[in-house]
């Protein structure tokens, strides 16, 4: 008993102090590491991807996100994106939902235009410093059944 009442006193900590990084005003800085395996698409089995996002807390639990990176495979760059997000955090347990836009030019010359729904949970270790696991699916508009990939990523945030 004496276990579950100091689990449930951290956890009570821990989202308490939480909860006001998803103020509106609030900005966020992050990285994400997809691939590595944990993505697949039917044009390449293994990639490895990096990206980059800045966002802003428009409204109460609301985030605008704009993002960029790159993934790479076959010994060379292979993917280059940039694009917009929405994100809703879900403050009773974590969870955020993401819906976002991106164009992505895939080597040697093939460009689309991607829809990037994403599930994830954003994990604070302090008041700023977040561990954010996500499944994504980037569905492509230009050719659906080759170039669309679903997978695994994890992500390193920071709210300020």
């Amino acid at each position: 008993m004496k276990k579950f009442i100091i689990a449930f006193v951290f956890l009570s900590t821990v989202f308490t102090s939480a909860s006001a990084q998803f103020d509106k005003g609030k900005m966020y800085i992050g990285t994400s590491f997809d691939g590595f395996g944990m993505a697949y698409s039917k044009e390449t089995k293994f990639q490895f991807g990096l990206g980059g996002n800045f966002g802003y807390m428009v409204a109460k639990d609301v985030m605008l996100i704009g993002e960029a990176g790159f993934g790479f495979s076959n010994k060379h760059v292979n993917e280059v994106y940039i694009g917009a997000a929405c994100r809703y955090y879900i403050e009773q347990n974590g969870l955020f939902l993401q819906g976002g836009l991106r164009y992505v030019h895939d080597y040697p010359s093939f460009n689309d235009l991607n829809i990037s729904p994403e599930v994830g949970y954003c994990f604070f270790l302090n008041k700023s410093l977040t561990i954010e696991p996500a499944l994504f699916y980037n569905i492509s508009v230009n050719d659906f059944s080759d170039h669309s990939k679903f997978g695994l990523k994890i992500g390193l945030g920071w709210f300020f």
